[in-house]
C-alpha cells in the first residue's frame, strides 16, 4: 500500500486543490489536436476485440462519441441493424465512431457491459455508457437516436469548451466569457472567510440555474472535500490504513491526498480499492471517485488518465 502524502491543511479551497493553476495550464494548451474530417471519416468504423477495446472505445470516447454495436453472426437482428448503423454513423463524417464487437469472439466485453441480448447498441462518451437500445430499429429511429446523442454531446462541449477537439483552421476563437456570476463571487468570498456551508449553497444555486457550469461543479466538489476532512486526524487515518478492509479509511486518505495536491495518488488509491472490492463496497468507491473527478476540469490530464484507468478496472 502506498504511503500517505504530506497532508498540509490549506487555508482556502483553491489553494487546497490548486484548481486555478491547473485550469490555467490546461487553457494554455488551447484545443486538442485533431486528425481532420477526412481522416476521421475514414476511421469511423472499427472492429473491436478485448485487446483493442480500451484504445478504440474508451480512449477515443474522450473526444468523440463511440457507438458500440454488440452483434453476433448467430443473431438475425444483427444482420439487419449493423448495416443501418454503418450508414447513419458514416453520414456523420467522422463526428462519431462506430465500434463493432462480435460478442461470440469477445465474450468478456459483453459480460463486462452486462449485455443480455444481441444486437445491443451503446453510446460511449468520456469513458462512460450514456445511452443505448437493445432491439432492431428502422433507419429513421436510429437516426433520431443518434441525433439526440450528438445533441447531448454538443451540449457537453458548450458547457465544457476546453474539452472540444481542435477547431478547423481559420475558425475564430471563442469570445471571452461573460462577467463573473454573482453566486460564483459569493462562493469565493465565503471560501475566503472560511464559511464552507455558504460557499456550497452559492455553488448549488449557480448549478441549479446552470447545471453545466464547470467552475461551480469544481468548486462544490472542492468544498465537499474540505467539509468531509474538517475533523479528520491524518495520523488516525494512517493508522487505520494498516487494515486493508477499512474502506472508509482509504476514501478519507484519498480526500486528504486530493487536498494536498497529490491528485494522481488520490485517484490511484480509489481505483485500487475498486479493483479489490465488489458489490456495495465497489459501488461506494466508484461513486466517491466520480465525486473527486468533479474537482478537476474535464480535460485535466490526470482526470483523463484516471477515467481510462477506471474504465479498465470496471471492464
Amino acid at each position: 500500500m502506498k504511503g500517505m502524502a504530506d497532508f498540509s491543511r490549506p487555508g482556502s479551497l483553491y489553494g487546497a486543490v490548486d484548481l486555478g493553476a491547473r485550469k490555467q495550464a490546461l487553457e494554455s494548451q488551447a484545443r486538442r489536436e485533431a486528425a481532420g474530417p477526412q481522416a476521421a471519416s475514414s476511421a469511423s468504423i472499427v472492429d473491436v476485440n478485448e485487446e483493442t477495446f480500451t484504445t478504440d472505445v474508451i480512449d477515443r470516447s474522450m473526444t468523440l462519441p463511440v457507438v458500440l454495436d454488440l452483434w453476433s453472426p448467430r443473431a438475425p437482428g444483427s444482420a439487419q441493424l449493423s448495416p443501418v448503423l454503418e450508414k447513419v454513423v458514416g453520414d456523420l463524417g467522422g463526428r462519431a465512431v462506430l465500434a463493432k464487437v462480435n460478442v461470440d469472439a469477445s465474450p468478456q466485453i459483453a459480460q463486462a457491459l452486462r449485455v443480455q441480448a444481441v444486437p445491443t447498441v451503446l453510446a460511449i462518451f468520456q469513458g462512460q455508457a450514456v445511452t443505448g437500445f437493445q432491439q432492431v430499429l428502422p433507419e429513421q429511429e436510429v437516426r433520431r437516436w443518434l441525433d439526440e446523442l450528438m445533441g447531448a454531446v454538443e451540449q457537453f462541449y458548450e458547457a465544457n469548451p476546453g474539452a472540444r477537439p481542435s477547431a478547423e483552421p481559420g475558425e475564430p476563437e471563442a469570445p471571452e466569457g461573460p462577467p463573473a456570476d454573482p453566486d460564483m463571487v459569493a462562493a469565493e468570498q465565503a471560501i475566503d472567510s472560511g464559511d464552507m456551508d455558504a460557499a456550497a449553497a452559492a455553488y448549488e444555486r449557480l448549478l441549479a440555474r446552470s447545471p453545466g457550469n464547470e467552475d461551480a461543479k469544481m468548486g462544490l466538489a472542492g468544498v465537499g472535500l474540505i467539509k468531509r476532512t474538517a475533523d479528520v486526524d491524518p495520523a488516525d487515518v494512517q493508522r487505520r490504513l494498516q487494515d486493508p478492509a477499512d474502506l472508509d479509511a482509504q476514501l478519507v486518505a484519498a480526500d486528504l491526498e486530493m487536498l494536498s495536491g497529490s491528485v494522481d495518488e488520490a485517484f490511484s488509491r480509489v481505483i485500487g480499492v475498486i479493483k479489490r472490492t465488489s458489490g456495495d463496497d465497489r459501488d461506494k468507491a466508484r461513486r466517491h471517485l466520480l465525486g473527486l473527478f468533479d474537482a478537476l476540469p474535464s480535460d485535466d490530464p490526470s482526470l483523463v488518465k484516471a477515467r481510462r484507468a477506471l474504465a479498465s478496472a470496471l471492464f
